[in-house]
C-alpha cells in the first residue's frame, strides 16, 4: 500500500469532499486573509465567518482572551450581512474551486430560512453552484438567543427541516457541547434531515481579573476553543455516532494529523481546523502532508475505513 493507492474523499449525505481537512467559520475569514500561507485549493472545504441577515457590530472589546491550552472569544458574530456576502465575498469565495459552505446564524427560525432560501438562490443564479452547502449555526454561545435552537431538540428538528425545505443545498447542523444530551441533539438534528452534524462549538466559559475585580471580556462570557476542549469535542462525536447515522464533522482543539486521526475513529467522517489556524496558519496544509500516510499506517485504503472503528472493551 502507498500513499498513491489512498482516498481522500468523504461523502456526507449529498454532500462529496475530495478530503476531509475543512477550516472552521470564524477561524478563517472569508479566506483572502489566509492566501499567502494556505494553498487554499487543497482543502476540502471553506467555512467562511458567519454571516446574518443584517450587519452586526459585535460584541464590545476585549473580545479574545488566550487561556491555559485554549483561546476564550467572545466576537458576538461581526459581519457585514447577507448581502454584502452574495455581492462582496460569494463571488471570490467562488472562484476558488474549492467547496464553500456558508454560515448563517438568525434571530429566529423565519431569518435562518430567508438566509438559506436567499443563498440557495444567489448561489445558482449564475447557472454554476457556488455553494456547497450551508452550515447552521445553531450553537454560538456569545449572541442572545445563540443557543436556541441547539439546546432545544423539538426547535432544532423544525429548525432544520425548514431550512432543508428551503433549499436544494446540503444542511450541515453545528451543535453545541453546552447541553445535558448531546445525543438528543444529535438525533433531532438528524430526523431534521441535516446532511451532516458538525461538534462542537465552543465551550462556555469566562476569565477574570482577579485585581480589577472585573471579567477580561467586555461581554463578560464567551466561548473557549482550542487543545482544551479537545476531549470534551471528541466524547461528543462518540456519543453522538453512536446515537445516529448521520455524518459527523468533527471540531476542537485539532491540530495535527493524530488529532485527526483520532476524530475519525471516534467516529468523524470529517473535520475542522479552527483555533489552529491563529497559531499556525499552515496547519491544514501539514494535515494533508501527513494524512495518507497515517492512513495507511492504520491499513485503510480510505478515510471511511477507518470511520467509527473505535474498540470499547465492555465493562
Amino acid at each position: 500500500m502507498t500513499r498513491a493507492d489512498i482516498d481522500l474523499q468523504v461523502q456526507l449525505g449529498r454532500l462529496q469532499l475530495p478530503n476531509p481537512i475543512l477550516v472552521a467559520s470564524g477561524t478563517f475569514g472569508y479566506a483572502r486573509e489566509m492566501e499567502a500561507f494556505v494553498d487554499l485549493k487543497r482543502l476540502g472545504g471553506i467555512i467562511p465567518k458567519t454571516i446574518t441577515k443584517e450587519p452586526r457590530k459585535g460584541n464590545p472589546p476585549l473580545r479574545t482572551v488566550e487561556t491555559a491550552a485554549g483561546l476564550l472569544n467572545s466576537i458576538g458574530l461581526d459581519n457585514d450581512g447577507m448581502e454584502q456576502f452574495i455581492v462582496h465575498i460569494l463571488p471570490y469565495l467562488a472562484e476558488l474551486g474549492v467547496p464553500i459552505l456558508a454560515s448563517i446564524a438568525g434571530r429566529n427560525q423565519t431569518e435562518f430560512v430567508e438566509l438559506a432560501e436567499r443563498l440557495s438562490h444567489a448561489s445558482t443564479t449564475s447557472g454554476q453552484a457556488s455553494l456547497a452547502g450551508i452550515e447552521l449555526n445553531i450553537s454560538c454561545p456569545n449572541v442572545s438567543h445563540g443557543v436556541d435552537f441547539g439546546t432545544d431538540p423539538i426547535q432544532c428538528e423544525r429548525l432544520v427541516a425548514a431550512c432543508r425545505a428551503a433549499s436544494a443545498l446540503p444542511i450541515v447542523a453545528k451543535l453545541t457541547p453546552n447541553v445535558t444530551s448531546i445525543c438528543d441533539m444529535a438525533r433531532a438534528a438528524s430526523a431534521g434531515g441535516a446532511d451532516a452534524i458538525a461538534l462542537i462549538n465552543t465551550c462556555l466559559g469566562m476569565a477574570i481579573d482577579w485585581r480589577g475585580r472585573r471579567p477580561r471580556l467586555g461581554n463578560v462570557l464567551g466561548g473557549l476553543s482550542g487543545p482544551a476542549i479537545k476531549p470534551i469535542a471528541l466524547r461528543c462525536v462518540w456519543q453522538a455516532a453512536q446515537a445516529t447515522k448521520t455524518a459527523i464533522i468533527g471540531i476542537g482543539g485539532i491540530a495535527s494529523v493524530d488529532d485527526c486521526m483520532e476524530f475519525f475513529v471516534a467516529g468523524a467522517s470529517a473535520v475542522q481546523l479552527g483555533t489552529v489556524n491563529f497559531y499556525n496558519p499552515r496547519a491544514t496544509m501539514d494535515v494533508l502532508d501527513a494524512l495518507p500516510d497515517a492512513l495507511a499506517e492504520a491499513g485503510v485504503l480510505s478515510v471511511a475505513d477507518v470511520v467509527g472503528t473505535l474498540q470499547v472493551i465492555p465493562s
